[in-house]
């Protein structure tokens, strides 16, 4: 509880510091680019199109997903999966990449990965923007399940922004965990959901397994909110496991602050 404690102390005494740095970062980033921020958008846009293109017009032959374009499916799961997976790679680094508030500065060290995670956090919203301004120009008006859109964003931004701390301080030490997380990213992503539905999945013992997966329940929470109409108590299962994985990796965060934090100075 003590570590805990100073974890948020820490980010009440730094609040505006981590909102600079989180805007700083957003801004280096994109900086030297002749478009600037525009990659912020164009990149996972292009990426959206190919699998777009490759499922819809290729694979699946344009079939519509519940009555709904399979392009707004798509990018229901797909956009906020940018933001994950930004905090699984480049979050679970940003204790290396920012050695030098540490060494120089003595910046402290848990805060780094929040503002990482905020700075990706912000892009991720305004690709979300785009989003619901593709459903509206589609003809699909916001209903009322999307009041709960920010419920999910705070559940996102909660769970990845422990894992970015927890990611970190074991990346900071040893580069073979950031390196094994890299590798494993793609994984993820395909075991996800985010393709397909894996609420609909015949083989029983898989699919409780997918929906102990994080990225799992956003992408499902998103398309609740925007396709199915449904409320987040409506799936009480996928609550609660999401519950239990928010509290096992805020004890993780913690754990390896707690362990690491006097060695992660001497390492970097």
């Amino acid at each position: 509880m003590s570590t805990l404690k100073e974890i948020l102390r820490d980010h009440i005494r730094y609040r505006k510091q981590i909102l600079k740095l989180a805007k700083s970062d957003i801004i280096k980033t994109y900086r030297g680019a002749a478009i600037g921020w525009a990659w912020a958008i164009i990149r996972p846009s292009i990426t959206i199109f190919v699998f777009w293109f490759a499922f819809s017009i290729g694979i699946r032959k344009g079939q519509p997903v519940d009555g709904y374009p399979f392009i707004l499916w798509l990018i229901a799961g797909y956009v906020p999966w940018f933001y994950m997976r930004d905090c699984l790679n480049s979050g679970s680094g940003a204790i290396r990449r920012y050695r030098y508030l540490v060494k120089r500065i003595k910046y402290p060290v848990d805060t780094i990965p929040t503002f990482t995670s905020l700075s990706y956090f912000i892009v991720n919203l305004g690709l979300q923007l785009i989003m619901f301004l593709i459903y509206v120009g589609m003809g699909y008006m916001p209903t009322i399940y999307y009041l709960q859109i920010p419920f999910f964003w705070l559940l996102m931004f909660l769970f990845f922004t422990a894992w970015s701390l927890f990611g970190s301080m074991l990346s900071a030490i040893s580069k073979d965990f950031l390196n094994f997380i890299k590798s494993i990213t793609s994984a993820l992503f395909w075991l996800s959901g985010i393709l397909y539905d894996a609420t609909k999945i015949d083989i029983e013992w898989i699919r409780r397994i997918l929906m102990f997966n994080p990225v799992t329940i956003i992408a499902n929470g998103f398309r609740n909110s925007l396709i199915y109409h449904k409320w987040f108590w409506e799936t009480p299962t996928e609550m609660r496991n999401f519950a239990i994985l928010l509290v096992i990796m805020f004890a993780l965060a913690v754990w390896s602050y707690r362990k690491l934090k006097k060695e992660i100075p001497d390492v970097l």
